[in-house]
């Protein structure tokens, strides 16, 4: 046979039911300031004091295509600790700028390729904004800082960045890659381009290497590597 449920009992009138448990309370997350930028490695000019080798570098910078508006920043100001070695660089700069046949847009946008790979912060505070006067898309510098393929740019522009990032992370160029933008550039064109990514490529290293900082209010645009 079956054995009869035992009975059901109610608790006795005003006994309390047993409380329920709480679930532990989270905790809020710990706030983290913002992270300093790192210390500039180079001691700090003023025009006051400059020698004659670094106020003849200076004046000759002003005096060409860049204008009078060269301070003492970004890689000018690590050139002039050097003058020397910095009168062959920014000649060599500003012909890489200003006078190679390669458009001015597909020259910039190289520019900015070069400096997402190196996360070089200076040189993309300068170029993104000429790079979009010329005529770059800002839905392609919006990709390309974040670190996307911008595969709604221009063909040329494509072949650009396929080139651009190819010859960094292979240290090679295919044909096809290089036959792309070959029919873009032509013979004197391709060697000027190379010219201008290993130019600015030297000028990513100087940003990087000396920490040289951003203007005063300027964010990163990229994060900085954990040392």
């Amino acid at each position: 046979m079956a054995r009869p449920a035992a009975p059901r009992t109610r608790p006795a009138a005003g006994a309390e039911k047993p409380a329920a448990k709480k679930a532990p309370a989270r905790k809020a997350p710990a706030r983290t300031a913002a992270a300093k930028p790192p210390a500039y490695r180079l001691p700090a000019l003023a025009e006051a004091t400059l020698a004659p080798a670094q106020r003849a570098l200076l004046d000759a910078m002003r005096s060409g295509p860049r204008g009078g508006g060269i301070g003492l920043g970004g890689p000018f100001g690590v050139f002039l600790h050097a003058p020397a070695y910095g009168a062959h660089a920014q000649a060599l700069g500003a012909h890489c700028r200003y006078g190679t046949v390669v458009p001015a847009r597909l020259s910039e946008f190289a520019i900015l390729v070069t400096a997402r790979l190196w996360r070089a912060q200076y040189e993309w505070h300068v170029h993104a904004p000429i790079a979009e006067k010329a005529g770059v898309k800002p839905s392609t510098l919006a990709a390309l800082r974040a670190g996307r393929v911008p595969a709604r740019a221009p063909a040329d522009e494509r072949a650009v960045h396929a080139f651009v990032t190819e010859l960094y992370t292979r240290r090679r160029v295919s044909d096809r890659t290089y036959a792309r933008l070959h029919s873009l550039l032509g013979d004197a064109g391709m060697v000027e381009f190379v010219g201008i990514l290993g130019y600015y490529a030297l000028v990513a290293m100087t940003l990087d290497v000396f920490r040289v900082p951003l203007p005063a209010g300027v964010a990163p645009f990229f994060p900085e590597p954990k040392a």
